[in-house]
């Protein structure tokens, strides 16, 4: 089994802070971040015991490719990508909420659905919904942001009334979701695939929004292969899809949903290995390049000297 990048310790010269997030290390410049793509793996908001070889490399590759294909519609504090796990870029003030889009029934709307709710973060849905159809147009239901524990659905209402984000700004942010959203599905489209849901994160830097962190990555969205959709859902069938789903449903069938008191199930070697597969599968069939795996000897310190050469 290929070695995985659990975690990183670097000290940089100029180095003003540093944190650990679910998924990434992050070291702060001043007003520039390097942020590591570890491999480490979360659902249900919790951090599993294992790493996932490659999966940090692949969430890179593919957030830098799309970042620089979503840069006309809003700016982004991608500069540049110094190691196949590395971005750097600009440091901004995290927005509170994540923007959730979704053009599909699935997922967690689809369990919310499924107890009875027909409003999802103050979004009315329509009756005689199946899960993963397609809903009449995409609909955004934010969460907001939890550095721990879970993130928790949020209207736009409330979100406004408390103050999170304000109105002027808060409009903004659903119109570069939505556009953003358009485009993640015609680039999906051209792959064969549908983009079924989303997030999206923003920053703010000298008055100026900016879209953060990653975009249309398996971590942060749900895709299903297009041939044979209609096909499935008129039959009843799942959907063949590409996404962390399939790990999270691993997850529900072995007793787990990050609830107290619930276990993580074992991760064999045959469980990390399927996972990896399904990243690289997923890297593939969304960029429609061949993923090369980097050389995993001296990684951590090729990591650091590639950084060193941005700073």
């Amino acid at each position: 089994m290929a070695a995985a990048i659990k975690e990183t310790n670097f000290k940089f010269d100029g180095q003003t802070d540093f944190y650990r997030g679910k998924v990434r290390d992050v070291y702060y410049f001043g007003e520039k971040i390097a942020v590591v793509a570890s491999d480490r793996i979360s659902a249900f908001d919790v951090i599993l015991p294992e790493a996932i070889p490659f999966k940090g490399q692949v969430l890179n590759q593919i957030a830098a490719k799309f970042l620089a294909a979503t840069q006309e519609i809003v700016p982004n504090w991608l500069e540049s990508t110094p190691d196949p796990r590395v971005s750097f870029g600009l440091h901004c003030k995290t927005y509170p909420v994540e923007m959730v889009v979704r053009g599909y029934l699935a997922g967690h709307a689809w369990r919310e659905y499924r107890e009875g709710k027909r409003e999802l973060c103050g979004v009315a849905l329509p009756e005689g919904l199946k899960e993963n159809d397609k809903l009449p147009h995409p609909i955004i239901t934010p969460t907001t942001k939890a550095y721990e524990g879970h993130d928790e659905d949020i209207s736009r209402e409330e979100i406004l009334a408390q103050g999170i984000v304000s109105e002027a700004e808060y409009l903004q942010l659903e119109k570069y979701s939505l556009a953003l959203f358009a485009k993640g599905t015609e680039m999906a489209k051209e792959r064969g695939l549908i983009l079924v849901d989303t997030k999206y994160e923003f920053g703010s830097h000298n008055g100026k929004i900016y879209l953060i962190d990653e975009v249309h990555t398996p971590d942060s969205s749900r895709y299903f292969y297009a041939e044979g959709y209609e096909d499935r859902q008129q039959k009843g069938e799942k959907q063949k899809q590409l996404s962390k789903e399939f790990v999270r449903q691993w997850l529900i069938e072995n007793g787990f949903q990050g609830k107290e008191g619930q276990q993580v199930p074992e991760m064999t070697e045959e469980v990390i290995s399927n996972i990896s597969n399904r990243y690289i599968e997923l890297f593939e069939q969304v960029t429609g390049e061949k993923f090369e795996k980097t050389n995993l000897e001296n990684v951590e310190k090729q990591m650091e000297t590639n950084i060193n050469s941005v700073l």
